[in-house]
């Protein structure tokens, strides 16, 4: 499995709104991101981090590919995943979306590089090549 489906570790609805705690620990940097219908994002993958997504609203179609494996899910409002290190990462939002992102480690390393690869090219099965 690529890509992984969280449940969240909490949540509580009244008459004043939501609360929804998404972890306790384990990550160290969180993202809000906003994305407009018909925007692609990702094409990559972390060696070091793995990274965990809320839907906050919209809809996106994510697909993940390793070692010749391929996985497409799609993703609404109130849906959590997680993608692991070394698994290339790719979204296509089906609508104008918002989500949180939140890395295990982070993406700017202590040497000033970033935990973030750009695949050179990937044939249909997802396979690197070049």
């Amino acid at each position: 499995m690529l890509i992984e489906r969280l449940q969240t570790d909490f949540e509580h609805r009244d008459e004043r709104g939501i609360l929804i705690q998404l972890c306790r620990r384990g990550y160290s940097q969180i993202n809000f991101i906003t994305s407009t219908g018909g925007a692609l994002r990702g094409g990559h993958y972390h060696q070091l981090n793995t990274e965990a997504f809320y839907m906050i609203q919209g809809r996106c179609r994510v697909t993940a590919r390793k070692d010749g494996i391929s996985e497409t899910e799609e993703f609404t409002a109130g849906d959590f995943f997680r993608i692991g290190p070394y698994i290339t990462h790719e979204f296509e939002y089906l609508e104008d979306s918002a989500l949180i992102s939140m890395y295990s480690l982070g993406v700017e390393l202590q040497d000033g590089g970033l935990d973030s690869y750009v695949l050179p090219y990937q044939d249909e099965s997802g396979d690197v090549e070049g």
